[in-house]
């Protein structure tokens, strides 16, 4: 039977073969979706802030660049490698419809700053706007889908 695994914020998950990731009530997080079709192996991991965490902070996979850095160490602990992982993005989105709100661009900015720094491709995203989000990942078939406020999902990728 097929595995459904909730990752919340500053979590990070990463398994191979037959599984659902899922992250739900996204709102200026981005949450990352990872998958390398050659080893049918996925990630997942729920980022809330731009950057590196500080030194001694005890959550440091809530920062962008030290879950991305540890996802793609779980995912190559499974066997793959960081030029066969592709990803997608859902999150960012100014949900308290804040005026002066610059987290959810920081957010998308570092994230795809440090995608790039990897050479890792980005397949598709949805970012920014109002409405919070859920993502799911089929980890056998790297089919992602979305909501966005209380949609019906969407398929993401492929697109």
């Amino acid at each position: 039977m097929c595995q459904t695994i909730d990752v919340n914020t500053g979590e990070v998950v990463a398994v191979k073969g037959d599984a659902h990731l899922r992250s739900q009530t996204i709102g200026s997080c981005i949450v990352i979706a990872a998958f390398d079709k050659e080893k049918t192996n996925s990630g997942m991991a729920h980022i809330m802030l731009a950057g590196a965490a500080p030194a001694n902070y005890k959550h440091k996979n809530k920062y962008a660049l030290d879950a991305i850095e540890q996802m793609l160490v779980q995912m190559i602990q499974l066997g793959s490698a960081v030029k066969d992982i592709t990803v997608s993005l859902v999150g960012a989105g100014n949900v308290l419809r804040k005026s002066d709100d610059n987290i959810c661009q920081s957010n998308i900015d570092s994230v795809r700053a440090i995608l790039n720094e990897k050479k890792i491709k980005i397949n598709a995203s949805v970012l920014g706007g109002f409405l919070r989000k859920s993502i799911f990942l089929d980890a056998k078939t790297g089919t992602i889908n979305y909501t966005q406020g209380d949609s019906e999902k969407i398929q993401l990728w492929p697109a």
